[in-house]
């Protein structure tokens, strides 16, 4: 008897229950739409800081570098002997340590045995500043009252001048000069026994090998595939830093973004260049309960004195550009929005159903007269408006995939500025060293706006609650109607 009734009184109502369904749609659509795209929010700021901290890393352990002192240098310079030819080539290289302060590598161990510490992994960031290039010496020349000679660079006394004048002036050295070419690339030093965490774990080797465990201490190098291809390097390629040769072995890329790493170099080999035996920049970590970070990083804190503790959250915070205000705003303004939208649904359902039960007086005064109780009553209006609430779930949940494949199709592109975390922060890899390479890496990430279960079950569930809310004020309404109201109304 309920379905046969509640079909024939929405069938007669139809426009009534498609307005009531619209407005429960439209609603039930935009919360949808706003949580799949701060999803793609989420899931895009995930790239940005898996392309710094490496796969599987929770959180790096550095040192502020420290205020330099008034009497030390802290630009660079290169000292190249002096040489008698005319035209002489030089080249020197300039190898630096990047970031904050070095930590001993005894110190990655000590990190490894903290509780909630399920690895740690030591790197060394080194900047290197190759300059070459060529000086050509100039000729000293003087002039006389009667002609001008040229020296190769002694000096001319006032006098008789070679070629039987007097000399008038002082020599003047004319001609030569210096041109030197500055290449400066960044260079990490991993750990080639855990590859899996550390600054060539964002990379995939696309050419060649990458290292084995046995090569902790070989002169070879994997290089990035955009500095490979700007040196024209290929696997089995040669280069010198500072006098030591290396051999290409393998040309990896980036497996999220762009890396600003651009040789990779077994740790040992790395300190011998960088002149820190037994020294690391970058401690790299992963707890063993990624719920458990923020304690972790406590922990380390306070049995570590004088390091900095980076993790995802503290890297999060300097993410800026396009990527940023569109999460804020979807975070903030979509959800009040939503939450506005909402209500304002809700409300009008009720309203309607409500309006819709007055115009019902004769009908239900009837039903009442023949014996139908106020309960029964009831249940007719909130059946009705699950009803039409679950009809609007269908066509909100419809709008919301609809505009949530539209923006995953138009896939606008969001720009994510890296700012400095500070205490040297942290880094999949250091072009420019952690801390330092953020303060200028830009990432281009394409949003997405991916819809979940959990998303259309909170649709279907808003779908009900809708109804729930409508169907109560009506039901209320149409239980305190009385069958003599129906009686006044027959004309």
């Amino acid at each position: 008897m309920f379905g046969i009734y509640l079909k024939r009184e929405l069938g007669r109502r139809k426009k009534a229950a498609l307005v009531i369904a619209l407005g429960l749609a439209l609603g039930i659509a935009l919360v949808i739409t706003v949580n799949s795209v701060s999803a793609g929010m989420t899931q895009a700021q995930g790239k940005v800081l898996k392309s710094l901290y490496g796969l599987g890393t929770d959180m790096t352990v550095t040192k502020a570098r420290s205020a330099p002192t008034s009497n030390s240098s802290q630009g660079p310079n290169f000292k190249f002997d002096a040489k008698s030819s005319s035209k002489t080539s030089q080249s020197s290289d300039r190898v630096m340590t990047q970031g904050g302060q070095v930590l001993k590598s005894s110190l990655v161990a000590k990190v490894s045995a903290q509780k909630g510490v399920a690895n740690a992994v030591g790197a060394l960031s080194l900047n290197v500043t190759k300059v070459d290039g060529s000086f050509t010496q100039g000729k000293a020349q003087s002039s006389s009252g009667s002609g001008s000679s040229s020296g190769t660079g002694g000096q001319q006394g006032q006098g008789q001048a070679p070629g039987g004048g007097s000399s008038t002036g002082q020599p003047q050295v004319q001609g030569g000069g210096a041109n030197f070419n500055v290449n400066s690339y960044s260079v990490a030093g991993v750990d080639v026994t855990n590859l899996a965490l550390g600054p060539l774990s964002t990379m995939e080797v696309t050419s060649g090998k990458t290292f084995t465990s046995s090569q902790t201490n070989s002169k070879v190098a994997v290089v990035g595939k955009s500095y490979a291809k700007t040196k024209k390097y290929k696997v089995g390629s040669t280069f010198k830093v500072s006098g030591t040769k290396f051999t290409v072995i393998g040309i990896a890329t980036p497996s999220s973004s762009e890396s600003t790493t651009d040789v990779y170099l077994p740790l040992k080999q790395a300190q011998s260049l960088g002149d820190a035996k037994n020294e690391v920049t970058t401690i790299y970590v992963k707890a063993s309960d990624s719920q458990q970070i923020s304690a972790v990083k406590k922990q380390i804190q306070a049995n570590i004195s004088g390091t900095t503790v980076t993790t995802s959250a503290d890297l999060a915070s300097t993410v800026s550009g396009s990527l940023s205000t569109a999460s804020n705003l979807a975070s903030s303004v979509g959800k009040w929005l939503s939450i506005a939208v909402l209500a304002a649904a809700f409300l009008v359902a009720a309203l309607l159903t409500s309006s819709a039960v007055s115009r019902r007086v004769r009908e239900f005064g009837t039903l009442k007269a023949l014996g139908w109780p106020s309960r029964k009553v009831t249940r007719q209006v909130v059946g009705e408006s699950i009803v039409n609430g679950l009809l609007g779930g269908v066509l909100g949940i419809a709008l919301g995939l609809a505009a949530a494949y539209t923006v995953t199709m138009i896939s606008p592109t969001l720009t994510a500025q890296l700012g400095n975390s500070g205490g040297g922060g942290m880094g999949g890899g250091p072009g420019g060293g952690p801390g330092q390479q953020s303060a200028a890496n830009t990432l281009q990430i394409a949003l997405t706006a991916p819809v979940s279960a959990t998303t259309i079950a909170l649709a279907v569930g808003l779908a009900v609650t809708g109804g729930l809310i409508a169907g109560a004020m009506g039901g209320w309404r149409a239980s305190r109607m009385r069958p003599a109201d129906a009686l006044r109304s027959v004309s």
